[in-house]
C-alpha cells in the first residue's frame, strides 16, 4: 500500500494528548504537517521548560563561533567571584557535567513558602543564583559524571549574558539578538506577559510561568510553528542567514560524550540516541502546566514537535509516544507494506 500522509501518522499522538489543548506538528523532506486540538493554533505560544535549554545551548555555541567566549573558559572568568575547587568549564555546563546539583540551595525552602504548587520559581532571582552559587559546594568533580542540573542551565544564560557585556539577567534579549531574531521566530522568547495558552495541573489552570533567576533553564515560549522552523534550521545549518548561526546549528548537534549504561550520548544539551540508519536527537520540557517535546533526525530530514497545555505525569507518556512518533517517521509505519513507485 502507498505511505499515509504525514498528518496522518500524527492523528494518534495529538489524541495521546491528555491536555485540553495540543498541536503537533512534523516536517520530513519537503512535506510539513502541523495538527492542532483545542483552543490552539500552529502560532500558540507555550511554556517549553526545558526544551529553553535548547535555546541556550545554541546561544553557547553562537558566541563560541564568533569567539567571544570558549566551550573550555572557566564559568568563573564571567563571574563577580573565583568559584573554590577544580574548574567549572562552559562546557561542562551544557553537557550536565558540572557537578552542580539539579536545583540551587534555598531554591525549594523558599517555593514553599512563596507557591510550590503554582509558580516555585517566582521568588528566586538573579541575585539569588550568585549567592547560592557562592555557597554551593559540587557533588562530583566537573567532567566526571553525567547528573541533570536546572542550576547549571540557568547558570550557563546568565554567564553567556555577562560575558557578551551585560548583566546576568540580560540573557533574554541576548537570546532574541542572536537566535530568535535571526531565525525568524515571531512567537518565541522569555516574555510571561504576551498572550500564550493557559497551562493546566491536575485539571487546574495554572499562572504563567515565573523564572527571574533561571530562565535560561525553563522560561522560553514556543510555538509550533517557530519550534519547526528551529528543527528546520538544525536540519539544514547552511540555511542559516549568518556564519557563527550557521557554525553553531551543526555544533549543537556534535556529540561530546558518551551516557553510561544507556548507549545514548550528550551534544550539548540534546540528547543523542545512536540508530542503523543515523542518529536521533531529542529533548524534552514541562512545567507546571505544559509537556514538550522536539526532536529530529538529520539522515532523513525529518523533525517532530509535540505540546499539550498539561503538566507531566509520571512515566511521561506523552513523550514516550512523540518520541515513539518520531521513530517511526523515520520508517514504514508498523504493519504495512509500501508499493514502490517506478
Amino acid at each position: 500500500m502507498s505511505e499515509p500522509p504525514l498528518a496522518g501518522r500524527l492523528q494518534p499522538l495529538l489524541a495521546a494528548a491528555k491536555g485540553p489543548g495540543a498541536a503537533v506538528a512534523a516536517l520530513r523532506g519537503d512535506e510539513r504537517a502541523v495538527l492542532c486540538r483545542g483552543p490552539v493554533g500552529e502560532d500558540t505560544r507555550f511554556e517549553t521548560g526545558s526544551l529553553t535549554k535548547t535555546f541556550t545551548a545554541l546561544l553557547l555555541a553562537e558566541l563560541v563561533a564568533r569567539g567571544e567566549v570558549g566551550y573550555g573558559d572557566r564559568a568563573d572568568r564571567y563571574l563577580p567571584f573565583r568559584l573554590p575547587g577544580p574548574p567549572l568549564t562552559l562546557l561542562h555546563l551544557a553537557t550536565h557535567t558540572s557537578g552542580l546539583p539539579r536545583l540551587p540551595p534555598g531554591l525549594l525552602a523558599r517555593a514553599v513558602r512563596s507557591g510550590w504548587l503554582s509558580n516555585p520559581y517566582a521568588g528566586f532571582s538573579e541575585t539569588d543564583l550568585l549567592v547560592s552559587l557562592a555557597r554551593t559546594r559540587l557533588r562530583y568533580r566537573p567532567g566526571s559524571r553525567v547528573h541533570y542540573s536546572n542550576f547549571g542551565g540557568g547558570l550557563l544564560g546568565h554567564v553567556l549574558a555577562r560575558a557578551a557585556g551585560g548583566a546576568g539577567g540580560d540573557y533574554a534579549a541576548l537570546l532574541a539578538e542572536r537566535v530568535i531574531e535571526p531565525l525568524g521566530l515571531a512567537d518565541t522568547d522569555c516574555d510571561p506577559n504576551r498572550p500564550q495558552a493557559t497551562g493546566h495541573w491536575h485539571g487546574r489552570a495554572r499562572p504563567a510561568l515565573l523564572m527571574p533567576g533561571l530562565a535560561a533553564a525553563g522560561a522560553v515560549r514556543s510555538s509550533a510553528r517557530d519550534l519547526l522552523r528551529v528543527l528546520g534550521a538544525l536540519l539544514a545549518p547552511d540555511t542559516a542567514p549568518s556564519p557563527a548561526l550557521r557554525t553553531a546549528l551543526a555544533e549543537v548537534q556534535r556529540p561530546r560524550l558518551s551516557v553510561p549504561r544507556t548507549g545514548s550520548r550528550l551534544c550539548l544539551i540534546w540528547n543523542l540516541r545512536p540508530r542503523p540508519d543515523g542518529a536521533l536527537l531529542h529533548h524534552s520540557g514541562g512545567t507546571r502546566g505544559f509537556t514538550a517535546f522536539a526532536g529530529f533526525l538529520p539522515g532523513s530530514g525529518t523533525g517532530l514537535v509535540a505540546w499539550t497545555n498539561s503538566a507531566p505525569t509520571p512515566l511521561a507518556p506523552f513523550v514516550q509516544a512523540a518520541y515513539g512518533t518520531l521513530r517511526a517517521l523515520d520508517g514504514p509505519p508498523p504493519g504495512a507494506v509500501w508499493t514502490a513507485r517506478v
